[in-house]
């Protein structure tokens, strides 16, 4: 039964990065726990850490020592060899994979870039460390310079070699593969390869192919004169600016480059100018050569203008430092979360991601971690795409969480607002939010806008509401996306960002109602622990419940945890463990309990109890010494909202924990609320489990 993975590639520069930040996003919503581990890296100068294993360890936040996530720098090894210690490399490289897979349920292993020193005996030694380590191999080749012949070639020879030496090969991916060619390299690699072997083509991307303007200051020594905060732009392309302006400015590129002599003052203005102007292609930086500064007259107009584009000096002449701009081999590192989110989607766009899971995940871990439920959230929430309306399109973070949103392809998004003013405020903040593929709805404008007022009236008349009063309430953006749930023209709303919970859930209980198995609406957290995920409820909605209320709270709480994947046990919060307790709020939640008991004894449940019994093994088996729950709950029911959303709160606040939620249950559709302090994850990961209660959860 395997715990790892290895990856291995046949050259420099294959791009095994990206396989390796894909591979680590998939893994960490499948495995509780996963590590990460190089054999071998880079000589790097002192002090200085290995770039790509900081950048996978900060970005996905794993709780690996850097000292732990290796074993040698390549100058060691080539040491090691030339001393006929080769055996001594291998043991240290198995003793310290060791001590990583007992901690983790899963290990990540990468191989070695093929750079430098000692890269001849580097084949030798992925084969030999992923044979020892008894683990399952990813093979990775690069398509640039390469005839189909040749690439097939370099991925049969790495096979059959891995093969020989008893290696299971699990996995090819043909990288950096021109994008017209796809579908010939995929046929090809498939008759190629046996049956056995997963095969996966991606194609040569733009964002990875080019630096950052980071990594160009450090290649050239640069200096910084403006926009250091934009210092991780991605760059497009590159060209010199020499002919006069007016030329110059029919040659620029999206995302380009301008590199120029520091007293160009007319190329470096005109190209400040043509960022900001709608008729020119953006710029990611200008490079002024020559060691040359701009006049101060010049300098004092550039910091008037937007410091949106980093502009940076170096000493040496055009055309060497556009030499070297071309020959810079660029990397993803942590703060270039562009690159990251581009390396992920390709992997999860062209890699076959499903039947790689159900090879590399042989036994189920314990628990769930926060990043394994979002994940696993994303997975659900993609099965069925589903059509989510935010009555709030002009709020800042509604806007950047439908950014988001679009980006992951995971939900169609309806805006509510004036279209105008959304497309004026899409524009200032600069988002790049493709509005094509949003749909933004006016209510008063829509050519629903009749047929939701009647519709209205005839569902409230009986409350004495008259067409006028439904005319004014379906102006409302809250009674129109509620209107819209109801009458299928979206799946769910979510809102609540700038409107109170009363005003958001009015409608929804107006009209949309309560299910005729959910008596009542109650509301949930999902609270994201450093460690765990458990739930809340209720935190959001219902102040003073009866023993009956509680007990549906409990049911409809238990519902939800099992299907996002959390086993329920559920936890009768009181200030009483057990029988010993009196007083009427005790009692409250003692009979809530034996009423769940009786119509759903399949449940584990036990209350009375108090929250350090229901979380603290120790605590709950000295309380509770024979109880399923006591110790390690899961679904935490409060005895009333007071309670309850101040506990949420403060665990929330004190233990960083994330806080998704609240999500409603019992309505016949989802509406969901948020809070008018919301972040932008809020809403994102709200519309996600909207989305997923529409599939029918």
């Amino acid at each position: 039964m395997s715990k790892a993975i290895y990856i291995a590639t046949t050259e420099p520069n294959s791009g095994k990065s990206l396989i390796s930040i894909g591979l680590m996003h998939m893994l960490l919503g499948k495995a509780a726990k996963v590590g990460y581990f190089r054999p071998i890296i880079n000589d790097h100068a002192a002090g200085e850490k290995d770039n790509h294993i900081n950048t996978i360890l900060s970005y996905f936040n794993l709780p690996i020592e850097y000292k732990d996530s290796f074993a040698f720098t390549r100058s060691e090894v080539v040491e090691k060899n030339n001393q006929n210690k080769e055996d001594e490399v291998l043991d240290t490289i198995i003793k310290k994979y060791k001590s990583l897979e007992e901690k983790f349920d899963f290990v990540l292993v990468e191989g070695t870039d093929f750079t430098g020193e000692g890269a001849i005996i580097e084949w030798d030694i992925n084969v030999l460390t992923a044979k020892n380590l008894g683990i399952p191999t990813i093979l990775v080749s690069s398509g640039v310079g390469k005839t189909l012949k040749e690439l097939l070639g370099n991925l049969n020879l790495a096979y059959d070699s891995f093969k020989e030496n008893g290696v299971n090969v699990l996995m090819a991916v043909a990288n950096k593969v021109q994008p017209e060619n796809i579908d010939v390299v995929a046929t090809s690699l498939q008759e190629e390869l046996p049956d056995s072997i997963l095969t996966g083509v991606i194609p040569l991307n733009p964002v990875l192919g080019n630096p950052s303007i980071k990594e160009i200051v450090e290649q050239l020594e640069g200096k910084v004169l403006f926009g250091e905060k934009y210092i991780n732009n991605q760059v497009g392309n590159f060209g010199v600016g020499a002919m006069q302006l007016r030329n110059y400015l029919t040659h620029l590129k999206e995302d380009g480059l301008v590199i120029t002599p520091g007293d160009r003052a007319d190329i470096i203005l005109g190209a400040l100018q043509a960022n900001l102007s709608v008729n020119y292609p953006t710029v990611s930086g200008i490079v002024l050569t020559g060691g040359l500064m701009p006049e101060d007259s010049i300098i004092k107009l550039i910091e008037g203008l937007s410091d949106v584009v980093p502009i940076i000096s170096v000493n040496q002449g055009t055309f060497a430092i556009t030499n070297k701009i071309g020959s810079i081999k660029p990397k993803i590192y942590a703060e270039n979360e562009q690159k990251i989110t581009t390396s992920i989607q390709n992997f999860s766009k062209y890699i076959p991601v499903n039947q790689l899971e159900e090879r590399l995940i042989t036994a189920e871990a314990t628990g769930i971690t926060p990043r394994m439920f979002q994940y696993n959230l994303l997975k659900k929430a993609q099965q069925g795409k589903k059509h989510i309306v935010l009555p709030e399109g002009t709020d800042e973070r509604v806007l950047r969480a439908t950014k988001e949103l679009i980006d992951a392809n995971v939900v169609n998004i309806t805006l509510l607002g004036n279209k105008e003013q959304i497309t004026e405020k899409v524009t200032n903040l600069d988002l790049d939010l493709d509005l094509s593929k949003i749909n933004i709805e006016d209510p008063t404008l829509s050519i629903h806008f009749e047929d939701y007022v009647e519709t209205l009236y005839e569902l409230r008349k009986h409350k004495n509401l008259n067409h006028t009063m439904a005319r004014d309430l379906m102006e409302d953006v809250s009674y129109f996306g509620t209107m819209m749930v109801y009458k299928g023209h979206a799946d769910g709303m979510v809102s609540g960002a700038v409107h109170t919970t009363q005003h958001t859930i009015r409608p929804a209980l107006q009209f949309v109602k309560t299910r005729p198995d959910a008596p009542i609406v109650s509301s949930v957290f999902f609270m994201c622990l450093p460690d765990r995920v458990t739930i809340f409820g209720d935190c959001a909605i219902n102040p003073n419940p009866t023993a009956e209320e509680l007990a549906e709270i409990a049911i409809s709480s238990a519902t939800t945890s099992a299907a996002f994947g959390i086993e329920p046990r559920i936890a009768m919060l009181s200030y009483s463990s057990g029988s010993s307790g009196m007083g009427e709020d005790v009692d409250r939640v003692r009979k809530a309990t034996e009423i769940v008991k009786a119509k759903r004894p399949d449940l584990k449940v036990e209350g009375p109890i108090q929250y350090d019994a229901a979380v603290d093994m120790k605590v709950g088996k000295s309380k509770l010494p024979d109880s399923e729950v006591a110790g390690q709950a899961t679904v935490f029911i409060f005895p009333d909202l007071n309670t309850g959303n101040n506990t949420y709160k403060a665990v929330q606040r004190e233990t960083g924990a994330l806080a998704i939620g609240p999500m409603l249950q019992g309505l016949n559709k989802p509406v969901n609320d948020l809070s008018r302090g919301c972040t932008v994850d809020d809403i994102f990961n709200t519309v996600i489990i909207t989305a997923i209660q529409s599939n029918g959860i």
